[in-house]
Protein backbone atom coordinates (compact mmCIF):
# COMPACT_ATOMS: atom_id res chain seq x y z
CA UNK A 1 0.00 0.00 0.00
CA UNK A 2 1.14 3.52 -0.77
CA UNK A 3 0.56 6.82 1.01
CA UNK A 4 0.33 9.77 -1.36
CA UNK A 5 -0.10 13.40 -0.36
CA UNK A 6 -0.89 15.97 -3.02
CA UNK A 7 -1.84 19.61 -3.27
CA UNK A 8 -4.81 20.37 -5.52
CA UNK A 9 -5.21 23.86 -6.92
CA UNK A 10 -8.54 24.41 -8.71
CA UNK A 11 -8.35 26.91 -11.55
CA UNK A 12 -12.00 27.80 -10.90
CA UNK A 13 -14.19 27.18 -7.85
CA UNK A 14 -13.43 25.23 -4.68
CA UNK A 15 -14.26 21.98 -2.91
CA UNK A 16 -16.34 23.72 -0.24
CA UNK A 17 -19.42 25.63 -1.51
CA UNK A 18 -18.85 28.51 0.93
CA UNK A 19 -15.05 28.50 1.04
CA UNK A 20 -14.68 31.59 -1.17
CA UNK A 21 -17.03 33.57 1.06
CA UNK A 22 -15.17 32.41 4.18
CA UNK A 23 -11.81 33.26 2.62
CA UNK A 24 -13.07 36.78 1.84
CA UNK A 25 -14.39 37.33 5.39
CA UNK A 26 -11.74 38.97 7.66
CA UNK A 27 -13.28 37.48 10.82
CA UNK A 28 -12.97 33.88 9.56
CA UNK A 29 -10.24 31.53 8.37
CA UNK A 30 -10.60 28.06 6.89
CA UNK A 31 -8.56 25.22 8.37
CA UNK A 32 -9.67 21.81 7.14
CA UNK A 33 -12.42 19.48 6.00
CA UNK A 34 -12.71 16.76 8.62
CA UNK A 35 -15.20 14.62 6.68
CA UNK A 36 -16.99 14.74 3.34
CA UNK A 37 -19.59 12.30 2.03
CA UNK A 38 -21.94 12.17 -0.94
CA UNK A 39 -25.55 11.17 -0.26
CA UNK A 40 -27.76 9.06 -2.54
CA UNK A 41 -29.50 12.18 -3.88
CA UNK A 42 -26.18 13.63 -5.08
CA UNK A 43 -25.85 16.25 -2.36
CA UNK A 44 -22.89 16.29 0.02
CA UNK A 45 -22.39 16.64 3.74
CA UNK A 46 -19.19 18.16 5.11
CA UNK A 47 -17.76 18.68 8.56
CA UNK A 48 -15.36 21.60 8.36
CA UNK A 49 -13.05 23.27 10.85
CA UNK A 50 -12.94 27.07 10.88
CA UNK A 51 -11.53 29.75 13.17
CA UNK A 52 -13.24 33.04 13.94
CA UNK A 53 -16.67 34.53 14.53
CA UNK A 54 -19.35 31.84 14.96
CA UNK A 55 -22.24 34.25 14.31
CA UNK A 56 -20.71 35.49 11.07
CA UNK A 57 -20.10 31.93 9.86
CA UNK A 58 -23.70 31.04 10.66
CA UNK A 59 -24.87 34.08 8.65
CA UNK A 60 -22.81 33.09 5.61
CA UNK A 61 -24.15 29.55 5.67
CA UNK A 62 -27.73 30.76 6.15
CA UNK A 63 -27.48 33.14 3.16
CA UNK A 64 -25.78 30.74 0.71
CA UNK A 65 -28.05 29.30 -2.00
CA UNK A 66 -26.15 26.00 -2.23
CA UNK A 67 -26.49 25.23 1.50
CA UNK A 68 -29.49 23.05 2.36
CA UNK A 69 -28.89 22.75 6.11
CA UNK A 70 -26.11 23.65 8.51
CA UNK A 71 -25.05 23.81 12.12
CA UNK A 72 -22.15 25.69 13.70
CA UNK A 73 -20.56 24.42 16.93
CA UNK A 74 -18.10 26.39 19.07
CA UNK A 75 -15.21 24.33 20.40
CA UNK A 76 -12.28 25.19 22.62
CA UNK A 77 -9.88 25.45 19.67
CA UNK A 78 -12.23 26.92 17.04
CA UNK A 79 -15.45 26.23 15.17
CA UNK A 80 -16.88 23.18 13.49
CA UNK A 81 -19.55 23.52 10.84
CA UNK A 82 -21.82 20.74 9.61
CA UNK A 83 -22.90 21.60 6.08
CA UNK A 84 -25.42 19.81 3.84
CA UNK A 85 -25.16 21.34 0.39
CA UNK A 86 -25.22 20.93 -3.35
CA UNK A 87 -21.70 19.86 -4.39
CA UNK A 88 -19.40 22.22 -6.23
CA UNK A 89 -18.06 20.96 -9.59
CA UNK A 90 -14.67 20.43 -7.90
CA UNK A 91 -16.18 18.37 -5.07
CA UNK A 92 -18.31 16.34 -7.50
CA UNK A 93 -15.30 15.54 -9.69
CA UNK A 94 -13.20 14.40 -6.74
CA UNK A 95 -15.99 12.35 -5.20
CA UNK A 96 -16.46 10.65 -8.59
CA UNK A 97 -12.82 9.55 -8.38
CA UNK A 98 -13.37 7.92 -4.97
CA UNK A 99 -16.20 5.86 -6.49
CA UNK A 100 -14.30 4.92 -9.66
CA UNK A 101 -10.99 3.97 -8.04
CA UNK A 102 -10.15 1.84 -5.01
CA UNK A 103 -8.41 4.15 -2.58
CA UNK A 104 -9.08 5.72 0.79
CA UNK A 105 -9.00 9.48 1.47
CA UNK A 106 -7.06 10.16 4.67
CA UNK A 107 -8.74 13.11 6.38
CA UNK A 108 -8.46 15.90 7.32
CA UNK A 109 -8.23 17.70 3.99
CA UNK A 110 -6.18 20.80 4.76
CA UNK A 111 -6.79 24.20 3.19
CA UNK A 112 -3.92 26.11 1.67
CA UNK A 113 -3.59 29.60 0.18
CA UNK A 114 -5.57 30.80 -2.84
CA UNK A 115 -8.10 27.96 -2.88
CA UNK A 116 -5.55 25.14 -2.76
CA UNK A 117 -6.05 22.16 -0.50
CA UNK A 118 -3.91 19.22 0.56
CA UNK A 119 -5.29 15.71 0.52
CA UNK A 120 -3.70 12.33 1.27
CA UNK A 121 -4.86 9.03 -0.20
CA UNK A 122 -4.00 5.42 0.61
CA UNK A 123 -4.13 2.58 -1.90
CA UNK A 124 -2.23 0.46 -4.37
CA UNK A 125 0.29 2.58 -6.28
CA UNK A 126 -1.14 1.80 -9.73
CA UNK A 127 -4.65 2.63 -8.54
CA UNK A 128 -3.60 5.92 -6.95
CA UNK A 129 -1.63 6.93 -10.05
CA UNK A 130 -4.63 6.20 -12.30
CA UNK A 131 -6.85 8.27 -10.03
CA UNK A 132 -4.39 11.18 -10.13
CA UNK A 133 -4.26 10.93 -13.93
CA UNK A 134 -8.07 11.18 -14.00
CA UNK A 135 -8.20 14.40 -12.00
CA UNK A 136 -9.81 17.00 -14.30
CA UNK A 137 -7.57 19.45 -16.15
CA UNK A 138 -9.30 22.29 -14.28
CA UNK A 139 -7.45 21.16 -11.13
CA UNK A 140 -3.66 21.47 -10.98
CA UNK A 141 -1.89 18.67 -9.07
CA UNK A 142 1.37 18.96 -7.12
CA UNK A 143 2.83 15.79 -5.59
CA UNK A 144 4.12 16.40 -2.05
CA UNK A 145 4.80 12.93 -0.68
CA UNK A 146 4.91 9.36 -1.96
CA UNK A 147 5.81 6.66 0.53
CA UNK A 148 4.84 3.26 1.85
CA UNK A 149 1.77 3.36 4.06
CA UNK A 150 2.66 2.82 7.72
CA UNK A 151 -0.56 2.35 9.76
CA UNK A 152 1.31 2.49 13.07
CA UNK A 153 2.79 5.87 12.16
CA UNK A 154 -0.63 7.19 11.10
CA UNK A 155 -2.13 5.96 14.38
CA UNK A 156 0.55 7.78 16.35
CA UNK A 157 0.01 10.93 14.31
CA UNK A 158 -3.69 10.90 15.20
CA UNK A 159 -2.71 11.43 18.86
CA UNK A 160 -1.33 14.88 18.04
CA UNK A 161 -3.19 18.18 17.83
CA UNK A 162 -3.67 19.88 14.45
CA UNK A 163 -0.94 22.39 15.31
CA UNK A 164 1.45 19.62 16.38
CA UNK A 165 0.82 17.69 13.16
CA UNK A 166 1.46 20.86 11.15
CA UNK A 167 4.78 21.44 12.90
CA UNK A 168 5.79 17.78 12.61
CA UNK A 169 4.93 17.67 8.89
CA UNK A 170 6.83 20.89 8.26
CA UNK A 171 9.85 19.62 10.19
CA UNK A 172 9.86 16.41 8.16
CA UNK A 173 9.39 18.25 4.84
CA UNK A 174 12.31 20.59 5.60
CA UNK A 175 14.63 17.72 6.56
CA UNK A 176 14.78 18.28 10.32
CA UNK A 177 14.80 14.53 10.99
CA UNK A 178 17.28 13.61 8.28
CA UNK A 179 20.90 12.63 9.01
CA UNK A 180 22.70 14.94 8.76
CA UNK A 181 19.95 17.37 9.79
CA UNK A 182 19.02 19.79 6.97
CA UNK A 183 16.80 22.19 8.94
CA UNK A 184 16.80 23.98 12.28
CA UNK A 185 14.13 25.25 14.67
CA UNK A 186 14.61 28.64 13.02
CA UNK A 187 13.85 27.21 9.56
CA UNK A 188 10.63 25.63 10.84
CA UNK A 189 9.68 28.82 12.70
CA UNK A 190 10.22 30.93 9.57
CA UNK A 191 8.08 28.56 7.49
CA UNK A 192 5.16 28.68 9.95
CA UNK A 193 5.60 32.25 11.19
CA UNK A 194 6.21 31.07 14.76
CA UNK A 195 8.93 31.74 17.33
CA UNK A 196 11.78 29.27 17.70
CA UNK A 197 10.77 28.82 21.35
CA UNK A 198 7.25 27.74 20.31
CA UNK A 199 8.64 25.33 17.72
CA UNK A 200 11.08 23.83 20.21
CA UNK A 201 8.39 23.34 22.86
CA UNK A 202 6.01 21.69 20.40
CA UNK A 203 8.69 19.37 19.00
CA UNK A 204 9.66 18.25 22.52
CA UNK A 205 6.01 17.49 23.34
CA UNK A 206 5.52 15.69 20.02
CA UNK A 207 8.61 13.54 20.45
CA UNK A 208 7.80 12.76 24.08
CA UNK A 209 4.23 11.74 23.21
CA UNK A 210 5.23 9.51 20.31
CA UNK A 211 8.14 7.90 22.16
CA UNK A 212 5.86 7.22 25.11
CA UNK A 213 3.36 5.44 22.88
CA UNK A 214 6.07 3.40 21.15
CA UNK A 215 7.53 2.35 24.51
CA UNK A 216 4.13 0.97 25.57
Amino acid sequence: MRYVRISLIPKHGDIDPVSEEIAAEPSLSRESILHINRLNDGTVVLLTQVRGDADRLDELLEEHDAVIAHNVSTLRDGLQAYIHAEPTPVAAALLDLTQEHEFVVDTPIEYGPEGAFRVAVIGQEKTVRRAIDDIPDEIRVELEQLSDYDPELRELSSLLTDRQREILDTAADLGYYEVPRRATHQDIADELDLSTTTVGEHLRKIEARMLSEIAH
